[in-house]
Formats: structure tokens, sequence, C-alpha cells
């Protein structure tokens, strides 16, 4: 039986899924409301101001970074569960990269969407790839030293246990409990700054692309997020047919 100690960390770790899910439901009902908005900018950008489009722009990105605050304080109370968040569907987390969509990702999105981009452009996302793709190493070759440190059997267990809201068993505590804080610290920390890198990447696109690129740019990000999403929530329905509309 869990210690009363394990209990309150089972009963806070299952609070940050929940209030965590509550919180990206409303995100995503936002984040299709923005994604509307920038298909009709879209198709309407002759006849757009440019200063519209760059305040739906900022709006769109203040919008990321409602998530990326969210996350942060989730994952300040349980890293584990950010690693493997059960508020996503197991066909989402596929895609997971250090708690994240992989940074890189945004390029792809920039060469499907965006066709108009001049020389001098497409010189700076080049360069940009490259500096992102180095640095996506560096911080997959930091959690994987990480893991490495705790590769033993007994610390890997607690470790998942931790990450389900499990608790502790009577016990484990002592030299356990210095090994998963120190883990604890090490993976917030490889978290943040993967957050970072996705978000700076983000940000250094926006300021080489115009405003209609940037606009094609968002949607398709949107458009793929929430596509991921619905594929994702059709796939544990089964082979029954997806209720029209998309909540999540």
């Amino acid at each position: 039986m869990p210690s009363s100690s394990g209990a309150s960390t089972s009963n806070n770790n299952g609070g940050v899924g929940v209030s965590f899910e509550s919180f990206l439901e409303g995100w995503l009902v936002r984040q299709e409301h923005y994604l509307d908005e920038l298909l009709t900018a879209q198709q309407n950008h002759h006849e757009s101001h440019e200063r519209d489009l760059k305040d739906l722009i900022s709006r769109v990105l203040s919008h990321y970074q409602q998530y990326y605050e969210e996350k942060s304080r989730a994952a300040h109370c349980n890293v584990f569960i950010v690693f493997s968040p059960t508020w996503f569907t197991p066909f989402e987390r596929t895609f997971l990269w250090i708690g994240g969509f992989k940074p890189g990702m945004a390029f792809s999105l920039v060469e499907t969407a965006v066709d108009d981009l001049t020389q001098d452009q497409r010189r700076r996302v080049a360069r940009l790839r490259q500096e992102t793709r180095a640095e996506e190493k560096a911080l997959t070759d930091q959690l994987a030293r990480i893991q490495e440190s705790v590769a033993a059997p007994p610390v890997v267990e607690l470790v998942r246990r931790e990450g389900q809201g499990q608790g502790r068993r009577e016990g484990e505590e002592g030299d356990t409990d210095a090994v998963v804080e120190a883990l604890r610290a090490a993976m917030e920390g490889v978290l943040g700054s993967a957050d970072t890198l996705r978000t700076r990447t983000a940000e250094r696109v926006v300021e080489i692309l115009n405003p209609v690129q940037n606009v094609k740019f968002l949607a398709a990000a949107a458009q793929l997020q929430l596509k991921i999403r619905m594929w994702g929530l059709q796939r544990e329905r089964g082979p029954a047919p997806a209720a029209s509309g998309f909540t999540t």
C-alpha cells in the first residue's frame, strides 16, 4: 500500500493532468477560431490592410505563448507527466519530441504552405534550419545523457509510476528521493530549453516572412495540429464514422 505521502503525490499528479487537459480543451477551441480567421485572411489578403494582418499574427503568437506558459506550470508540478501527456491521444504522442512538436517541423510547413519565398528568404530559412537542427541534436543528446544516468531498473520503474500519478511504495525514500528530485530538475530544464527552441524558431520564421506569408504559415501550423488531434481521436473511437465538428 502506498504511503500517505505517496497518496498525496498521486492526487497532485492527477490534478495536474486534469487541470492542463481542461485548459487544453479551451485553448484548442480558440485555436479553431484563430484558424478560421487565418483562412479568411489568407483568402482575402488582397483586400486586407497590412496592419490588420500583423494584428492577427500577433494575437496568434500570443495564443501559443499562453500554451507554453500553462505547460511550464504543469511541468513544474510534475514534469514526468508532461513527457508522456495523458491529455494527448497515443497517435498524437508519436509526434512528440521532448514534450512537444520538433522545432524543425516549422520548415516543412514553410515549404508546403509558402510558395513565394524570395532568394534572400530561402537563404535565411536554410541557415535557420541548420542552426535549429544543431540545437535539436544537442538537446536530444542532453536528454539521452539524463536518461542514461538513471537507467537502473528500480529508478526507471519509480519514475514511470511518478509520471502515471501512482505515487511511492512504502520504504522508497532516502537515496531514491534524491535521484528522482535530481532527475525531475534535469528533465524540467531540458523541457524548458526545448520549448524555448520551439518558440524562438517560430518567432524567427515569422521575422523572415512577410505578413501574407505568415498568415499562410500559421494557418498551415494550426491545420496540422488540429488534423493530428482529429486523427488521434478517430483512431481511439475505432472504425465508426467521426462526428462532424472538432473538439478536444
